[in-house]
């Protein structure tokens, strides 16, 4: 789960890390009453997405006079802010973000984010904020520094203190930095984020650091702990589908090729994926069923996948353990008379009441193509939608 910049300091703020002082606004009126609020002289009308890039995108600007901040608030909410990470599209800014204008300094970048490799968390920094740190790692990887923590130790005074050194702090800069370290690494820690992200952190011309940004993800398994965090969330930032699957514990993610795919089990789900783009195919999304599918649940899964325009195909892939071939085959001669199927559907079928399931397909007298291995069900389901 993301959230926008102005949540993410809400939070910043709650663990002592410092960050300029703003206001959400969802009206250029409300932008306007929220810099009368901050005083100015300066300030900075920002677009509130799930994305990065938004300054280049034109969705960051500065205003100087309250004039300013009305007609950079009109020109930009509302706008459909193209960024490198939104893709062509873009992304239709419904908020903004009215915040004081910085002393800026030097800027840095800072990050945290599970490494699952060591079992560690990744302190990741670099002397080359305010950048795209995806160039920076690409063309000058030595101006990255990467510190591993134990997370049964925590971040200690000499990890916080090297890093700092390591990305060009020097002085009292380097005393405020082990502490603000420190309290984002706590921050991390106990809000269950899966990623928390400062660029640019800035040191102003006194040396004193700010966090001019913030980004957070997330781990979505733990947000039962955090309803203060679920209170965030922003369906207009999400897929419209995604977020009917989950209304219905559907595990589905929107990809971009023609064949819809519906199995049950994320390690076979992204197995079947690799198996239809080895023989040809591209996978139209990721849909696991999980492992107590119902007939509804199906119908559901078949609604999903078939709203989207570019589905020509669909193959079901199941597993029977937990959940039995014959359930899935009732669930899918369901679905598909309830949605009036008529693009090719492939069902292959191994497991628990496997020849059961087979027998209810085989009587439903519906055009349903049955294939026993997953080279099989790829081949079909590529060659039909072909």
């Amino acid at each position: 789960m993301k959230i926008h910049e102005y949540q993410g300091k809400e939070i910043l703020r709650q663990f002592d890390v410092p960050v300029p002082r703003g206001y959400p606004a969802f009206t250029v009126q409300e932008a306007v009453e929220a810099a009368e609020k901050l005083g100015g002289p300066i300030w900075v009308v920002k677009a509130q997405i799930h994305a990065g890039g938004r300054g280049k995108g034109g969705g960051v600007k500065v205003a100087k006079t309250l004039d300013d901040v009305r007609a950079r608030a009109t020109d930009i909410l509302g706008m459909q802010l193209v960024t490198h990470q939104t893709g062509a599209e873009g992304q239709k800014v419904r908020r903004l973000y009215i915040e004081d204008g910085a002393d800026i300094g030097k800027e840095f970048y800072v990050s945290l984010v599970t490494d699952r490799g060591t079992q560690s968390v990744a302190f990741i920094a670099s002397s080359e904020g305010g950048m795209d740190i995806e160039e920076v790692a690409h063309s000058t990887p030595e101006k990255i520094i990467t510190e591993m923590i134990d997370p049964l130790a925590g971040l200690t005074d000499e990890q916080a203190a090297k890093i700092a050194r390591a990305i060009g702090m020097e002085g009292h800069t380097v005393d405020q930095a082990v502490s603000l370290f420190k309290n984002l690494y706590r921050c991390y820690m106990e809000t269950d984020a899966s990623l928390v992200e400062i660029n640019p952190l800035n040191r102003d011309s006194k040396g004193n650091l700010m966090a001019l940004d913030a980004k957070f993800n997330f781990d979505s398994n733990a947000l039962f702990r955090h309803p203060e965090i679920v209170a965030y969330r922003d369906l207009d930032e999400e897929d419209p589908a995604e977020v009917e699957a989950s209304k219905f514990d559907l595990a589905y993610i929107s990809l971009d090729g023609n064949i819809g795919c519906l199995v049950n089990g994320a390690g076979l789900a992204m197995a079947t994926m690799d198996t239809i783009k080895l023989f040809g195919g591209e996978p139209a999304n990721f849909l696991d069923v999980g492992g107590g599918a119902t007939a509804e649940k199906v119908t559901e899964a078949f609604k999903l996948m078939l709203k989207n325009p570019d589905v020509k195909g669909i193959l079901v892939n199941i597993f029977g353990g937990i959940m039995k071939c014959d359930t899935i085959a009732n669930g899918v001669v369901t679905a598909s008379r309830a949605v009036n199927l008529t693009v090719p559907l492939v069902v292959r079928m191994k497991g628990t009441n496997e020849e059961l399931g087979k027998q209810i397909l085989k009587d439903s007298g519906l055009p349903i193509i049955s294939a026993d291995t997953m080279a099989e069900a790829a081949t079909k389901i590529v060659d039909a939608v072909k």
